[in-house]
């Protein structure tokens, strides 16, 4: 169940578990961005906004591990796009934390950033999949 990605110019790097996969490393950067930021929420907000905001980040990742484990290209694609909604959740409740005052401006473009980096990511690996005819990825 491996494929080639581009690695660098011209160079392909051997697929062999999903944590070879950039979408998933920079999905866990973000997780780990995500529980930092939300480190100094205030108390009131652990069962809230900020659990919500962790979920979703966690989320991220772990759809992308199962997506890849589940052997069928179709339900791959399906676990990269819960992926992909999992990160416009992030989004959404980082924009909340703005506007309520438990994030400043710049840690929730930064988080908005991280987020968009990853959607760009995949969907890139959403259309390369969607794309190829035969059966395995």
């Amino acid at each position: 169940m491996s494929t080639e990605t581009p690695h660098r110019a011209g160079e392909k790097k051997q697929i062999r578990s999903y944590r070879d996969l950039i979408a998933w490393q920079k999905a866990m950067a973000l997780g780990r961005r995500v529980y930092g930021a939300t480190k100094l929420f205030p108390k009131d907000e652990l069962y809230g906004l900020c659990q919500q905001l962790r979920k979703a980040a966690v989320s991220v990742p772990s759809n992308i591990a199962e997506g890849y484990g589940r052997g069928s290209r179709r339900d791959y694609v399906n676990f990269l796009r819960t992926a992909r909604a999992s990160l416009y959740e992030v989004e959404t409740q980082a924009l909340l934390a703005e506007d309520l005052g438990h994030l400043t401006n710049k840690q929730a473009e930064s988080l908005l950033a991280d987020a968009d980096e990853c959607s760009r990511i995949l969907n890139g690996l959403i259309g390369s999949l969607t794309r190829k005819k035969e059966t395995k990825y």
